[in-house]
């Protein structure tokens, strides 16, 4: 063990990233990540909705499973409102600049 860290190779990100992976990241558009998650935050907000119903008829006992789901829920839309204010806040800033 006498290399120490000198003896280390870099590592090339390239070759950490498949090729197709690498293809699919430019097909991505800002507004298909963006409906995918919202789409996904529904989905989270939906199944909160129906455990919580299946926990008041009686299908389901146990209190935990409908904690939990609600809170992801709860997160996952507050999430949700933190990034688009931040989207929000980062299209003004650039309305606000001086070309």
């Amino acid at each position: 063990m006498t290399n120490g860290i000198n003896g280390i190779n870099g590592i090339d990100p390239n070759k950490l990233v498949p090729e197709k992976t690498k293809q699919e990241d430019k097909n991505l558009d800002f507004s298909k990540l963006l409906k995918d998650a919202i789409e996904e935050v529904n989905s989270i907000q939906k199944n909160a909705d129906k455990v919580a119903a299946d926990y008041a008829a009686g299908n389901i006992t146990d209190i935990h499973q409908v904690m939990i789901a609600a809170e992801k829920a709860s997160l996952s839309l507050q999430l949700t409102t933190e990034v688009t204010n931040r989207i929000v806040e980062a299209y003004k800033e650039i309305m606000r600049m001086q070309i």
